[in-house]
């Protein structure tokens, strides 16, 4: 693991932990994007993800999410098909809303946990068939993620 520095919504510096040796290339499997046997999948979104999807596609928030408690930032969490428990924008194993996708979707197989107020660490899932596969990542690709959650949560708040 390294360290690198960010700034803070306190303005403060935020630092993060990543993995340095991680190798990850999407392999288009769509594991990410439902249940799997040994896994229920939440896809949490936030509030301007939802806003901004559903003005983009036409579509009422209750017909791909429903409202959640709990888990901050999130407020909402994606809809899932019957039987599969795949996300509803789903189609033909591809994201019909890929340019809109939620941060999460944009995360995996990473995500940023929070140890502290100002420390975060890069974890990785062992689920993804893609992890140990394509080049390796460089410490641009966590801060590019870093860059998305900040100015994700800076909308978020108003």
């Amino acid at each position: 693991m390294n360290q690198m520095g960010f700034c803070g919504k306190s303005g403060g510096i935020m630092s993060f932990d990543y993995p340095q040796a991680i190798r990850f290339k999407c392999l288009k499997c769509g594991i990410c994007c439902g249940n799997t046997p040994v896994k229920t999948r939440h896809i949490v979104l936030l509030k301007t993800e939802v806003e901004k999807i559903s003005e983009i596609t036409k579509s009422p928030i209750s017909e791909f999410a429903v409202e959640i408690m709990d888990r901050e930032p999130y407020s909402y969490e994606m809809a899932k098909t019957s039987g599969e428990g795949a996300c509803v924008f789903l189609k033909d194993d591809k994201c019909a809303i890929y340019a809109l996708r939620p941060m999460v979707c944009r995360f995996y197989p990473f995500e940023l946990k929070a140890m502290t107020l100002l420390k975060h660490k890069f974890v990785v899932t062992d689920e993804c068939p893609g992890v140990g596969n394509g080049k390796k990542l460089t410490i641009d690709y966590y801060r590019e993620l870093v860059r998305l959650a900040n100015c994700r949560m800076k909308k978020e708040q108003g």
